[in-house]
């Protein structure tokens, strides 16, 4: 019996999943990597965070939604936050690197950045037509 969770997000770009976890501090591998879970399972994933447990979080792409999942015996999370807290901060930056990857792929550019004391992010873009 598998003590893996996979928990459901609305990630589906792996390059603005990993700058999010990159511009969170977190060391990450890509995959295919396999996910180290209770007595030895394993899952293979397309990210890989390796916890110094020896119980890993992964980010692996589910064939039906084509989002990526979270894939973690989360019995063994040792993350300073909790699993949501987690996923929240990930989904936030990757949102922010999915608007400025759209933004600059259709010709605009960063006029301004702001980071507000809730920890929202105020993007300004401008795009000039000559």
């Amino acid at each position: 019996m598998s003590h893996f969770s996979q928990i459901k997000t609305k990630i589906r770009n792996i390059e603005s999943l990993q700058a999010a976890l990159t511009d969170l501090g977190t060391d990450w591998k890509s995959g295919p990597v396999e996910v180290r879970g209770y007595q030895g399972q394993t899952q293979v994933a397309d990210v890989v965070i390796e916890q110094e447990n020896g119980y890993d979080i992964g980010f692996r792409r589910n064939s039906d939604t084509q989002d990526y999942e979270l894939v973690a015996d989360l019995q063994y999370w040792k993350q300073p936050l909790t699993v949501d807290g987690f996923l929240n901060q990930i989904t936030q930056r990757y949102a922010f690197h999915t608007v400025l990857n759209e933004s600059t792929r259709q010709g605009f550019q960063v006029a301004e950045q702001q980071v507000n004391q809730d920890g929202s992010i105020r993007l300004v873009v401008q795009r000039w037509n000559g």
